[in-house]
């Protein structure tokens, strides 16, 4: 195990609209059958963790779709579940995302009853034109709304996210859109630039979308990293942004290639040197008594290595040395040095100490440096 305490990522896949650029496993309006069928067998899964000596777990993470959906007799019997076969830790970070429209004071009172607190907000924009084009249910004074509603349920951490170019999107309106979230000055902020992936509505038309162009794509990245560092956050990660001890402790576990269980549909699993995952289809996750496992691999030391590398360089601390030397008893240096100089002289990476890392700029072409040194 790569440390005592792990997290857990349950999957909801409930929502009342799906976005157009949604490529998550969710669904729209599915009728109460189906939902009573779908936490039955969450719950059936979660259970089938349970151990007489419990799995210690310091960070819970509902994500989805849109968790805050479920009923509060629905939640609750998802939380008896986990509270039942897992060993929570006293300070367990524990994560529901939000729509705007879908919670309640009642919810959220019910959330910090079984231990939520911290919440994530889909925002987006503050822009009505923004919201419509995304397909977003909400509007800013929604948004508002739920956010003082949160607040002042005595949970204040809370996470926003937000997206960068997106169609009829421009420099100025995203600076509008970040002004008045950092007003709010919510613990953690989560800003996305738009992927368009196949099998959405964007996809279908991507040919006409008024998407902004690279020039501004960069402006409103440069933006971003400046105004929110003015503003006491830190750029901890490739997309998100926190202030000082409000880091997401569960991602960072993804990102640190810590171990995490993920539960529910297409949720995958890092546990016991094994990677696995959960079928993407519902009816056959419906169907199963048991976990319905697709896929399953060893992480071999090869793939460690890959994996350790590319993760935590995703982390503005990037990563040690020395400690990749004690782990794989090699450099990795050797045979990448001569790449890594060429973009630190680009300014793109930092080696400092014995620590290797991105730079704000390199952040936003991880991906191809990535590709060339792994």
């Amino acid at each position: 195990m790569t440390t005592d305490k792990i997290g857990l990522y349950l999957h909801i896949p409930f929502c009342i609209k799906k976005c157009n650029y949604c490529d998550f496993s969710s669904f729209a309006n599915t009728d109460s059958g189906t939902r009573d069928g779908y936490i039955s067998s969450l719950v059936r899964e979660i259970y089938s963790y349970k151990r007489e000596e419990k799995i210690s777990v310091n960070s819970v993470f509902f994500g989805g779709g849109t968790p805050s959906l479920l009923e509060l007799s629905e939640f609750e019997k998802i939380h008896r579940a986990i509270d039942e076969t897992f060993d929570l830790s006293e300070d367990c970070e524990y994560t529901l995302e939000a729509n705007p429209k879908t919670l309640t004071a009642d919810k959220l009172k019910a959330y910090r009853e079984c231990g939520v607190n911290r919440i994530s907000i889909g925002m987006q924009s503050i822009h009505e034109n923004e919201l419509k084009i995304l397909g977003r249910i909400h509007n800013f004074r929604d948004f508002v709304e739920a956010y003082n509603m949160v607040s002042a349920s005595g949970i204040d951490n809370i996470n926003v996210d937000v997206m960068y170019s997106i169609p009829e999107q421009t420099a100025d309106s995203f600076q509008k859109t970040l002004l008045a979230l950092s007003s709010l000055e919510p613990k953690h902020i989560s800003a996305y630039s738009l992927i368009i992936e196949e099998n959405t509505p964007f996809f279908r038309m991507r040919k006409t979308l008024p998407l902004p162009t690279e020039t501004q794509e960069d402006e409103m990245y440069s933006f971003l990293c400046e105004y929110l560092s003015l503003c006491g956050y830190n750029h901890y990660e490739i997309s998100n942004y926190a202030k000082r001890g409000f880091e997401s402790r569960h991602n960072l576990k993804y990102w640190r290639a810590e171990e995490y269980i993920g539960l529910g549909l297409s949720a995958y699993s890092y546990f016991n040197s094994r990677r696995y995952g959960n079928t993407e289809n519902l009816k056959e996750y419906l169907s199963k008594e048991e976990k319905n496992c697709i896929y399953d691999e060893y992480i071999d030391e090869k793939n460690a290595e890959y994996e350790y590398a590319m993760l935590r360089l995703r982390l503005s601390e990037g990563f040690s040395l020395l400690d990749y030397e004690y782990r794989f008893g090699k450099s990795f240096l050797v045979g990448r040095r001569d790449k890594i100089d060429k973009y630190i002289r680009m300014g793109y990476m930092k080696l400092q100490g014995d620590r290797i890392s991105f730079t704000e700029r390199g952040f936003y072409v991880s991906n191809t440096i990535l590709s060339d040194l792994l």
